[in-house]
């Protein structure tokens, strides 16, 4: 047994229990008063004689009942704790607690999180501490790391509870997805004392307590230690059903029309209709009426995929804004009923080609959907270069041979160069090449087929880390995307007339394709939509500039231009509806679609068990268990009951 306040209760105990024997030992200093007779006055004698000073004291009912709920009410005020463990050494907890988007899962009158939290509470109540007159000294220590996609220490190893409690209350709901890896590696790691390295069989080893739903993406990937592993099940609730994909697009031949494509997913055992709502700027444009198909089992065993239905809109709008999606029938989990898509206005490009003479590409960009092609020679554009203001004019800027000492801000086509201050150059020629592989699903090649595609001794083209290649000869990368300083260029490393291309029609789909995609990044709504956990990048800001983004649910935050110009906001942890306001400018604010659109997350039922690698782990259902038991609320009935027995003691004998 522990006690965790001896101090107060022995000063309370050497205060009280003298006082309440000494109104038994002290005689009563009684009034005075003269009568006829004392005929009817011996009890009242007898009563002087038993509170005379310094007489022994007599046996007393009513004294020993009130010593001892005296005695109940100072055990109380220690606030003893029964050890219910019967191991003596000390324990050593990691309280994993998920806060993805599963666990906004509604439970009832509360949320899957707000469960986890209490549970994760009561282990760390039950936690043994070292105290005075305990008759062991073991002392359990525990840390809490909340996490999603990313893991965040709320508090190290300590066996302060009140610290661990605060903590597990800062634990804060997200729409991100689910990740243990780097969960388990910070815990891992924070359990490793630093000054033990070398001798780690004299650590205790830990127990991770994790407190989910069970929905992990990565779980499969992860492997056991030498640590024990609890899994605490959280939640029951299963019916959901979400908004997993939303695509909105406009016409090229008529810009005005606009489609919108959305796929809701059903994750229970059933079909279920539901209502999907359109809205454009906040105003309802359609309500469609539809049936989603019942959760399908796995083939071989495998995992259960959802129904899905794929449901279209058309409408007609000139002037662009925010599109909002939702499905009306309430759920489990209202954070993915709803996606956000940003809708540009219909705008058609303006292009600027800088050749000495190339008819097939010229001819090419003509046959695309353009509103203006401007042909410059390289010395032109050089001039016109020096006014950043001049280039601004023109969404698309396509290089023939020709490549800037310094890219300027833009987007960029480069035919046959690389850009050297980005990172990227061309080396010698090599042999004669075909194109073996290619990002056929991006959007830059989509359509494109470059299986025929043949190169006449093409320069090896050499690229930073952080380029995206989208195809490759045997030897070297052909196509490259690069960003940096507020440039993109998509980099050709060889020259079309040295090769077939512009006789096949990948090249007019290729140069469509590039300028639709290049276009939409100068586009002020350019890398808006996003999932939870992307970060927001915006740009061209004056370095320095300070601006407000508004997060859904959590306020007002500030920002700062970095050196290029660029503003980042890496807090994207709920889903809905971003805007950035600049300040001292005016420039209008811009908006950002955050969306959860993740299946793992939407399959809200909780998970039986928890597959680690080659570990199966099966799911503890109920609360935490406590360790220990606090005796103070007993000892504080029995204080009321032996009250009420001195009361009807006393009440007795004043009636006789």
């Amino acid at each position: 047994m522990t006690w965790l306040s001896p101090g107060i209760a022995a000063i309370a105990a050497g205060v009280v229990i003298p006082a309440l024997l000494a109104l038994y030992f002290l005689k009563l200093r009684r009034q005075e008063s003269f009568v006829p007779s004392t005929l009817l006055w011996k009890r009242a004698v007898q009563d002087l004689q038993v509170n005379a000073p310094f007489q022994r004291l007599r046996k007393n009912l009513l004294l020993l009942i009130q010593l001892l709920a005296l005695a109940a009410a100072l055990c109380a005020l220690g606030r003893p704790v029964l050890n219910l463990d019967t191991d003596v050494a000390s324990r050593r907890h990691v309280i994993l607690i998920d806060r993805s988007a599963s666990m906004n899962a509604r439970e009832g009158d509360t949320t899957r999180l707000e469960l986890a939290k209490a549970q994760a509470k009561t282990l760390v109540e039950g936690l043994r501490r070292r105290q005075a007159f305990s008759l062991t000294d073991a002392s359990d220590q525990a840390m809490v790391v909340a996490f999603d996609r990313t893991a965040k220490v709320l508090c190290t190893f300590t066996t302060d509870k009140r610290q661990l409690l605060d903590a597990i209350d800062g634990v804060e709901p997200s729409d991100g997805p689910s990740l243990l890896g780097e969960a388990l590696a910070v815990a891992r790691a924070s359990a490793q004392p630093q000054d033990d390295a070398n001798n780690r069989s004299s650590v205790i080893p830990a127990t991770i307590d994790l407190f989910s739903d069970g929905r992990i993406a990565d779980a499969a990937q992860q492997t056991l230690g030498s640590e024990d592993f609890n899994f605490h099940r959280v939640g029951q609730a299963s019916d959901n059903v979400a908004v997993t994909a939303l695509q909105a697009r406009r016409s090229y031949e008529k810009p005005a029309e606009v489609e919108l494509f959305v796929a809701l997913s059903n994750y229970n055992p059933t079909a279920v209709d539901c209502d999907v709502e359109l809205r454009l700027n906040g105003d309802i444009r359609s309500v469609r009426k539809v049936t989603v198909g019942p959760l399908r089992p796995g083939v071989a065993g495998g995992p259960e995929t959802p129904g899905q239905v794929n449901v279209t809109f058309g409408f007609t709008d000139e002037g662009g804004g925010v599109l909002e999606v939702r499905q009306l029938r309430p759920d489990g989990l209202p954070n993915d009923d709803a996606a956000w898509a940003l809708l540009p206005p219909p705008r058609q490009l303006s292009v600027l080609l800088v050749t000495v003479g190339n008819f097939p590409l010229q001819a090419a960009l003509k046959a695309c959907p353009l509103q203006r092609l401007d042909v410059k020679t390289p010395a032109d554009f050089d001039t016109l270069a020096l006014d950043e203001g001049s280039l601004r004019t023109y969404n698309v800027i396509v290089l023939d041979r020709h490549t800037p000492a310094a890219m300027p801000r833009g987007q960029f086509i480069l035919f046959g160069g690389a850009p050297t201050d980005l990172g990227a150059s061309l080396g010698e020629p090599g042999d004669d090449q075909y194109i073996v592989d290619w990002r056929s699903r991006h959007a830059v090649l989509q359509n494109v087929n470059l299986a025929s595609l043949y190169v006449l001794k093409p320069p090896a083209l050499s690229l930073p880390r952080d380029a995206e290649v989208l195809a490759e000869f045997s030897r070297a990368p052909a196509i490259a995307l690069l960003r940096k300083s507020g440039a993109t260029v998509l980099t050709v490393a060889f020259n079309p007339l040295d090769s077939n291309w512009p006789y096949e029609p990948s090249f007019v789909m290729f140069l469509y394709n590039a300028t639709a995609f290049l276009g939409m990044e100068d586009s002020p709504d350019a890398a808006a939509s996003l999932k939870v956990g992307e970060p927001i990048t915006a740009s061209p800001f004056e370095p320095g500039q300070e601006a407000t983004i508004t997060v859904p649910g959590l306020g007002l935050r500030s920002l700062v231009a970095d050196p290029s110009g660029t503003m980042r906001f890496a807090g994207t942890t709920r889903a809905g509806l971003y805007t950035l306001k600049p300040q001292g400018a005016n420039q209008p604010g811009l908006n950002f679609a955050v969306n959860i659109m993740d299946d793992q997350e939407s399959f809200i039922a909780p998970a039986g068990s928890l597959q680690l690698g080659v570990n199966t782990v099966a799911a503890l259902d109920g609360a935490a268990k406590r360790n220990n038991l606090e005796l103070w609320p007993y000892l504080a009935l029995a204080v009321l009951l032996l009250v009420c027995v001195e009361w009807f003691i006393y009440n007795s004998r004043a009636r006789l």
